[in-house]
């Protein structure tokens, strides 16, 4: 697999009718290894591990209805009161974040209600806070550690 623009960490993987899965520890189950699905990974380890977001806290790959249509985000990381706090979209590596990817979060967003938005590739990442009032995002560093909430 391609190497990605996160720290590094340990994973299981395990091998069945020349199959590569990975395990989620969110979903507590093996995941087929695709592209994306290595970068959502990645991802929430990074979350858990270097951002400190409890497990309890972090949802992986649910469905929403978005306007009649049945959409699946990627992660969504909640406030303890039951908000949402983050959304993370996640793209294959050889996939480019540009506008469309931003517009699909944004979409997403319409019904979820998130303080913050992440968009990776697993080589870019992009972090935004959202002022719903204004209805508009500005672009961030970095999202801030679970501490720091």
């Amino acid at each position: 697999m391609q190497e990605l623009n996160f720290p590094k960490f340990e994973y299981r993987f395990k091998s069945t009718e020349n199959k590569v899965s990975i395990f989620d520890v969110i979903r507590k189950k093996f995941i087929i290894l695709q592209p994306e699905e290595w970068v959502r990974q990645h991802c929430v380890h990074y979350l858990i591990n270097v951002k400190n977001y409890p497990k309890s806290l972090i949802n992986v790959e649910k469905e929403l209805n978005l306007n009649g249509l049945k959409k699946r985000y990627d992660i969504v990381i909640f406030n303890p009161d039951g908000s949402i706090y983050l959304i993370v979209e996640c793209k294959s590596h050889s996939i480019k974040i540009d506008q469309t990817t931003f517009d699909q979060i944004a979409r997403y967003n319409l019904v979820l209600n998130a303080t913050y938005l992440m968009v990776t590739n697993g080589l870019n990442h992009y972090y935004c806070e959202m002022d719903m009032q204004a209805e508009q995002y500005s672009f961030l560093k970095d999202i801030p550690d679970y501490t720091q909430k």
